[in-house]
């Protein structure tokens, strides 16, 4: 029922979610193919041992460099506060897409009852990954995602506290806020939100997904 009745609730806030689109110029008006991964991961980047859900893996930097999605890839920018580190994170998924011709469309979601809205109306369009940055939205996240398994989700500058299989964290130390009442990390330290670190983790986070590594959290440090 949860699924449903958050749809519901969805419907009611979803005029005040603020939707924009870039890209490749798909509408998403029509079906595609399956996403592919193009390119191989790197030396370092998977470890030895499969990891188990909800561990942290720390690949090698760089490792992922030679990873890609396929053409189509679509992709929703999940977005909330307008601090200068949720921006700089933004501005990083933004330019990745750009240089990788992803297809993205971004949900702004401006006030706290539009979270979990904001969330079940990114589920709804269907996307091949909602990559979500801002604090905000990492409690949010919790209550949704493990009712939503099939939906891909990558979070970058954050993590879920316990993330199911289908959320996936690229974090380091300076971030790592995990919400659930645990407080802000004694680590953070909002300088360490740079805009080459936070395209690192949004291109390790993608390259993790794209191969089936997925319910973990990717170290940057």
């Amino acid at each position: 029922m949860r699924p449903r009745l958050l749809a519901a609730g969805a419907l009611a806030a979803a005029a005040a979610v603020l939707v924009s689109g870039c890209g490749s110029g798909d509408d998403w008006s029509r079906p595609h193919p399956k996403p592919s991964t193009v390119g191989d991961l790197g030396l370092g980047f998977r470890p030895a041992a499969s990891p188990a859900p909800e561990a942290t893996i720390t690949p090698r930097p760089g490792s992922w460099d030679g990873v890609r999605p396929s053409e189509g890839y679509r992709v929703i920018l999940l977005t909330a506060g307008k601090d200068a580190q949720t921006r700089t994170l933004a501005n990083a998924v933004t330019k990745w897409a750009e240089e990788e011709d992803v297809s993205m469309k971004t949900i702004d979601a401006t006030a706290p009852d539009q979270y979990v809205p904001s969330i079940v109306r990114a589920i709804d369009m269907a996307p091949d990954l909602v990559i979500s940055v801002g604090n905000d939205l990492i409690d949010p996240l919790a209550l949704v995602t493990a009712s939503h398994l099939a939906q891909q989700f990558l979070v970058v500058g954050a993590e879920l506290a316990e993330p199911t299989e289908n959320v996936t964290a690229a974090d380091w130390t300076g971030a790592s806020f995990r919400g659930e009442g645990l407080g802000m990390s004694s680590a953070y330290d909002p300088a360490t939100f740079t805009p080459e670190r936070a395209g690192r983790a949004v291109r390790a986070g993608v390259a993790a997904v794209l191969n089936g590594l997925t319910g973990i959290v990717i170290w940057l440090d």
